[in-house]
């Protein structure tokens, strides 16, 4: 029922802008729902509702990273590109060329480039707990002992990064860096998408991001992720103050993973997988059985 409603959501917004939704394709339906039009080369994107400041920031950091030349997504090539409709936000995009997940070196010289500019004016600082609270109320699979724990974790972790140790210098950082939100086309550019998170705080939040990945669940090697390094220049987990982000990580993962079940109780067994790794049930890392969750 709820694909139904977003997909006459992503119907009026195309009619909305002038564009015909007949060929309407849908990508991913999940918290934000995805539409191709094939016809128009076009990527219509439904946000949650109350995102509307989100959503037009979005457009705004495309925008800044196309006039910095950083490869990024772009909004679509339309008078307007935003509209509201029952409070949904929509936005309009590029439809991408042929494009594959980037590499890990690709990921790296990617996150240099962004990494060296000046923040523009309107990013905000990085909140690393944004919307925490809200997924763990939204737990309904989860015990409410678990339940309990993830609330006891996170205010340590709040304790914990208010008391941080300093980095690098903090500009704007990517904010989600996984292979998913950082592709390479055929021609060779590798570039951003999701921006939703893009935001001022330290570069080492996003070099974290490929680091778990061999680190906390051995998705990668130990030879891929010395070429990330290498390609970026700095190995992360030399640095005093990892632990702090890779937690941070590890945690917002877990979140994510037990609000999905309490949507979807098929989703269950993946979520308790990743609270028992967090509360020291499974051993020390790398965890094995974490799998990506769309």
């Amino acid at each position: 029922m709820i694909h139904d409603s977003l997909k006459a959501v992503a119907r009026t917004a195309c009619s909305a802008v002038g564009l015909h939704a007949s060929d309407l394709e849908p990508i991913k339906v999940a918290e934000n729902a995805i539409y191709r039009l094939p016809s128009s080369a076009i990527i219509v994107r439904i946000a949650k509702p109350g995102q509307e400041a989100a959503a037009e920031r979005e457009i705004l950091i495309a925008g800044w990273l196309r006039r910095s030349g950083v490869p990024a997504v772009e909004p679509a090539d339309l008078t307007t590109t935003f509209v509201t409709l029952s409070d949904h936000p929509v936005t309009f995009w590029k439809e991408l060329p042929e494009h594959r997940s980037a590499t890990a070196p690709e990921i790296a010289h990617a996150l240099r480039k962004l990494h060296e500019l000046e923040p523009a004016e309107f990013l905000t600082d990085i909140d690393p707990f944004v919307r925490l609270d809200q997924r763990i109320d939204a737990a309904f699979t989860t015990s409410p002992e678990d339940r309990r724990w993830l609330r006891g974790h996170l205010a340590e972790l709040r304790e914990r990064w208010a008391d941080r140790i300093d980095g690098m210098r903090w500009g704007p950082i990517h904010g989600d860096a996984w292979e998913g939100n950082v592709v390479t086309t055929t021609n060779g550019t590798t570039l951003f998408l999701d921006l939703e998170r893009t935001s001022v705080g330290p570069p080492e939040w996003d070099l974290t991001s490929t680091a778990i990945k061999r680190s906390s669940f051995g998705w990668i090697t130990q030879e891929q992720y010395a070429g990330f390094a290498q390609a970026y220049g700095h190995d992360v987990e030399t640095w005093p103050g990892f632990p702090l982000l890779r937690d941070i990580r590890e945690m917002r993962m877990t979140c994510m993973a037990v609000q999905a079940a309490g949507r979807d109780s098929r989703r269950a067994p993946q979520a308790q997988l990743r609270v028992d790794s967090l509360r020291g049930r499974r051993g020390r890392r790398p965890w094995s059985g974490w799998e990506a969750m769309p």
